[in-house]
């Protein structure tokens, strides 16, 4: 496969759809009415697909990214996304993290991806993408300001999948050694409405457990797992052992 354009890669990818895995993901990806991908639309590709797709667009120009990320259909968002993800490591590495150019080209990527941030419009856009742009620039040095405003705003917008962008991003916080994103946006989303923040939640409070204190979790699980909603507190809880698990779940009011 040559270079492509965008427009060469909306096409191409558009000739590989195949109807039943479109139907498929129509149902694992909850696009009925009322539902949290309502309208959301799929041509039917796999993420190696995608990805295999994504090798070969890397050197698409930054400004015509945005002509995927805004594509009615959800691979084709998830290619620009992953594209992004891609630009934004290269300017990542250790030799660069302290470049002048590096810094503003990852800026510009992250001021793209919020700017597009209603199209990360379900969770596995966001958890693709969100810790390996946000969460890693998080750690790293920028010229775009206040950080935590910046993450606030996504956090406080109201708007569900800002929302969990502003938490799955802690992902790589914490990965790096930082609990206090996690820990920030756990106590914040706490008692959100929606399932699939709980999942969220309780997701990066297990790995902040995993990758920097177990004892800073339960010191979180002290203070909140007498009233988390049951599944964020589940999935904290996942790689304890049994009886350390029970003991958790029968905290209550």
């Amino acid at each position: 496969m040559d270079k492509l354009s965008a427009q060469d890669i909306i096409d191409y990818m558009s000739s590989l759809g195949d109807d039943t895995q479109r139907r498929n993901l129509m149902r694992f990806f909850k696009t009925g009415k009322g539902d949290y991908g309502e309208g959301d639309e799929f041509i039917g590709l796999k993420v190696p697909e995608t990805r295999e797709v994504v090798k070969h667009a890397t050197d698409l120009p930054l400004d015509d990214v945005p002509l995927l990320l805004t594509n009615r259909f959800h691979e084709i968002r998830l290619c620009g996304l992953l594209i992004l993800v891609s630009k934004f490591e290269k300017q990542a590495t250790k030799r660069l993290e302290n470049v002048e150019h590096a810094i503003n080209e990852r800026d510009k990527i992250v001021s793209m991806y919020i700017h597009y941030a209603d199209y990360v419009n379900n969770w596995d856009l966001v958890d693709m993408t969100a810790p390996k742009i946000l969460g890693r620039w998080l750690m790293l040095p920028t010229y775009l300001g206040d950080k935590l405003a910046i993450m606030d705003s996504l956090a406080k917008s109201g708007v569900l999948w800002r929302e969990r962008i502003s938490m799955v991003s802690t992902w790589m916080t914490s990965r790096l050694g930082d609990p206090s994103w996690c820990l920030r946006y756990a106590e914040m989303h706490l008692h959100h409405h929606h399932d699939l923040m709980h999942k969220a939640v309780g997701w990066m409070l297990r790995e902040l457990g995993k990758q920097i204190s177990m004892d800073m979790l339960r010191d979180f699980l002290q203070s909140h797992a007498h009233d988390m909603p049951r599944t964020a507190l589940r999935y904290a809880i996942e790689k304890m052992d049994y009886e350390e698990r029970q003991y958790w779940m029968t905290r209550t009011v």
